[in-house]
């Protein structure tokens, strides 16, 4: 029995590394803050950033800021800057890489920054923030969605001014 040896390269995503690349918080209001009642409007955003370390190496970075608001008032500012290194092997085509690096990476980092932003805020003397898991690859799917169609867009404006 003769075994076949196929010539596709195995694809991998390897972790190699998380770790907690930058962290600050603001607290512009204490201590007046915290003889107020606390009811404050939350805002989270979301950035994801990557960078190729080259040997199919990559850093994949998420951004989570984390904004509460008393009325006009900042009762605290949190960001995290979180950070995975990444080896990914076997995926010839760009828009795989791609989707990996926007889509599965930092869904793996995602949980390592909510914890660092959870406990951030703790420390700083205000109740417990849990944010809510994100579905990074249908993020990414969306993004793609929306570029095409804006690309789209921009195709039929050009084509109907050169007429």
């Amino acid at each position: 029995m003769s075994e076949e040896v196929s010539n596709t390269p195995t694809r991998q995503v390897l972790l190699q590394r998380i770790y907690l690349k930058d962290a600050s918080v603001e607290v512009p209001q204490a201590p007046q803050v915290f003889t107020r009642q606390w009811n404050p409007q939350l805002d989270v955003q979301v950035g994801t950033a990557t960078a190729a370390l080259g040997n199919d190496i990559h850093q994949v970075m998420l951004t989570v800021t984390v904004t509460a608001k008393l009325g006009e008032d900042t009762g605290f500012l949190v960001e995290v800057h979180q950070a995975g290194i990444f080896q990914v092997v076997g995926f010839a085509a760009e828009s795989d890489l791609q989707a990996i690096l926007a889509g599965y990476c930092p869904g793996v980092i995602f949980p390592f920054a909510r914890e660092a932003v959870a406990d951030l805020i703790q420390r700083s003397g205000f109740p417990p923030v849990l944010l809510q898991p994100i579905n990074f690859e249908a993020l990414y799917v969306e993004h793609l969605a929306r570029s095409r169609e804006q690309n789209a867009q921009s195709a039929a404006a050009v084509g109907s001014t050169v007429q």
